[in-house]
């Protein structure tokens, strides 16, 4: 597990984005086995309860769901697994759009250099793989 955490961000929401970004890539797949919240916090050296709150956000949003007695699993329905990826999406882009703004470029141009760094760095972990 890759998770680099920050000094911004609640500890629980890196975690739960963690999971939606590995969602979104196919790196877990729909019905997928997640480790036990003990075992998350193990890994990603944290306090249990943090691992708990990560969990207990993703059932509530559906990413998740626990059996009794069973392990958590990623979510198979659809609809949910749909809205993660456009919901990442749409962050980046937020962030974006904010950081941009005071800048005052034309739309246009914007696209074209977006066009561009996206072509450039897709070329370039292509090459890295």
């Amino acid at each position: 597990m890759k998770l680099k955490l920050n000094n911004r961000d609640p500890v629980y929401l890196q975690i739960v984005r963690y999971f939606k970004e590995q969602i979104s890539i196919g790196e877990l797949d729909p019905g997928e086995e997640i480790p036990s919240r003990r075992e998350l916090a193990n890994m990603l050296k944290v306090n249990p309860n943090t691992a708990q709150r990560a969990y207990k956000e993703m059932e509530e949003q559906g990413l998740i769901y626990t059996e009794r007695n069973h392990p958590s699993r990623i979510t198979t329905d659809k609809q949910t697994l749909g809205k993660v990826r456009e919901e990442l999406i749409l962050d980046a882009v937020d962030t974006f759009v904010t950081s941009v703004s005071p800048i005052n470029v034309p739309v246009e141009e914007l696209l074209e250099l977006v066009r561009d760094k996206y072509t450039t760095s897709s070329v370039k972990e292509d090459t890295h793989d």
